[in-house]
This record gives structure tokens, sequence and C-alpha cells, in this order.
């Protein structure tokens, strides 16, 4: 095959279409990833705050941080699928209330992942209504602390990275 231009304009789009699938599955891979280090950060954010209202208002875990690991998850994972539907559906309630039912469908919320995980104890109503409001405001908190002025969540390190910039000093 001497002389033969592998790459021509008959083969060129194979090429083009090659490198765009490539980055394109490299893109989505890397957003799974991220999506997967969001979640973690949220639910280690949520578990921070439960640890801390747990002894404010009475929840009992046994002591046990994979109880309380456990517990956490599902009550992201109750968060993330079922808290919207009961919200769409008590949207008038929500409404009339001017936002105070959101408290109680929280509440209500933790009073449910104390029923489903047996370690995770929620005596009453009333301390899983404070024990939500202080999961709120703790969470919000610690969202706040790690949140950067675009809206995303940075990771806070010690050190920075140096980037190379090509370019004079000019010395006076």
């Amino acid at each position: 095959m001497i002389g033969v231009n592998v790459f021509n304009s008959f083969n060129a789009h194979r090429q083009v279409g090659k490198r765009f699938l490539a980055t394109i599955e490299a893109n989505g891979k890397l957003r799974k990833i991220s999506l997967m280090k969001d979640f973690v950060f949220r639910w280690l954010i949520t578990t921070v705050a439960v640890f801390i209202a747990a002894p404010i208002v009475g929840i009992n875990y046994g002591g046990h941080l994979g109880c309380l690991l456990g517990a956490c998850l599902l009550l992201g994972i109750v968060n993330a699928f079922v808290r919207p539907v009961l919200l769409l559906l008590s949207l008038p309630l929500i409404l009339v209330t001017l936002g105070f039912f959101i408290l109680i469908i929280n509440a209500l919320m933790l009073k449910f992942v104390g029923q489903i995980v047996p370690c995770f104890q929620v005596p009453g109503f009333w301390p899983a209504f404070f024990g939500a409001i202080i999961i709120s405001i703790v969470s919000w908190l610690l969202s706040a602390f790690f949140r950067g002025s675009d809206g995303r969540v940075h990771v806070l390190t010690h050190h920075s990275q140096i980037r190379r910039v090509r370019g004079r000093v000019i010395e006076r």
C-alpha cells in the first residue's frame, strides 16, 4: 500500500466520528462521577446534621455509626423520591399555610425513616418536627460553607494548584 493516503475525504468522517464519540463517552463518565461525588457529599452533610440534631431532640441511633449512616442514606433517598411527590400533592396546604406545611412534611419524612430503620428511633412527632428543623439549618449552613460563588460545590483543600503562565516579568 505504498502511496495510499489513509486519511482521505472518504474516511475522514469516521475519524471525526470516533473522536466525537470518545469525547461524549468521556464526558458521560465524568458527569456520572461528578453526580456520585455530589450525592456522597450531600449524604455526609445530612449525616453530620442528623448527628448534631440527634442528642438535642432525643433521636436514638444506639451510638452505632452504621445505623446513622444507613438512616441518613434512606433519608436522602426518601427526600429525593417521595418528598417531591408529597410536596406536589400538598401544594394547596403549603400555599394556605405560607410554606409552614413543608416543615410538617420534613418531620413526617424523618419519622418515616425512624419507622423503617429499626435502630433509628424517633420518639414522636414533635422531636421529629424540631429535629427536621435543626437538620435543615445545619445542612444549609454546611452546604453554604462548601458552596462557591458560582453555586457549585467545591471541596476546600489546604493547598491551591499553581498554574504556569507564559509571559514576561517586567520589573521597574
